[in-house]
């Protein structure tokens, strides 16, 4: 079983009441892979978490689409607390790259748009298009794909 798949069994534990089991997964997957990967958070089955999801640290108020690839190191951090309603959104076929830091304000959603890619160590505090790719710290666009 890979982290992917523990990390959607243990959102999918606490959204059946077993809040128990959820925190020991996510007890499991930090101490194996080094990765924060809340229960609270909103995944899709799919997600891909390359290099065994290697030092991801995620904040709870996140929702992920499908087929969404993380790469190790990334960050996704908010300035809000748990249960709020905003969050980071990445939505399906986003790329994020190896130890790129994704940071929402707590007064508003950051949303990544379907098809974006992340660069390698970008830092993203502000809404990327769908089919953007962004680099850089502050992470800049570079080119845009066509999303159909």
């Amino acid at each position: 079983m890979t982290p992917s798949h523990l990390w959607w069994l243990s959102c999918y534990l606490y959204q059946m009441k077993l809040e128990w089991l959820a925190r020991l997964l996510k007890g499991i997957l930090f101490l194996i892979f080094h990765a924060i990967l809340p229960y609270q958070a909103e995944i899709e089955k799919d997600i891909i978490l390359q290099h065994y999801g290697l030092g991801i640290v995620v904040h709870p108020n996140v929702r992920i689409g499908h087929r969404v690839k993380l790469f190790q190191h990334v960050t996704l951090a908010t300035e809000t607390w748990i249960g709020s309603p905003y969050k980071i959104v990445l939505e399906d076929d986003v790329v994020v790259g190896a130890g790129a830091k994704i940071i929402g304000r707590g007064d508003q959603t950051l949303t990544i748009g379907k098809g974006a890619i992340v660069g390698a160590n970008a830092v993203v505090t502000k809404d990327v298009l769908p089919g953007q790719t962004v680099v850089g710290v502050p992470a800049k666009p570079i080119k845009e794909r066509v999303i159909s």
